[in-house]
């Protein structure tokens, strides 16, 4: 049980990472400086940018909850 969780931890932290890298910039910060100031019609729609928003959540929440399960595994074995 402890390998499942630890294979879909690796997994989930790399979709996060893609996830977060892929939603446009918002201005100030780190993305003006690599770039993401530059306002371009490249982002997509609205109706994407949801869909990104709901797709990062749902991998967030499992990523905690692997976290956590695997936080428990580890403290009662």
């Amino acid at each position: 049980m402890e390998l499942f969780f630890t294979i879909l931890l690796v997994i989930t932290s790399g979709l996060m990472i893609l996830l977060v890298l892929l939603h446009k910039g918002r201005g100030g910060g780190l993305s003006d400086m690599f770039g993401g100031g530059v306002s371009s019609s490249l982002g997509g729609s609205s109706v994407a940018e949801r869909n990104l928003d709901r797709f990062t959540v749902g991998v967030g929440a499992i990523w905690f909850a692997c976290v956590i399960a695997l936080g428990l595994l580890l403290a009662y074995q």
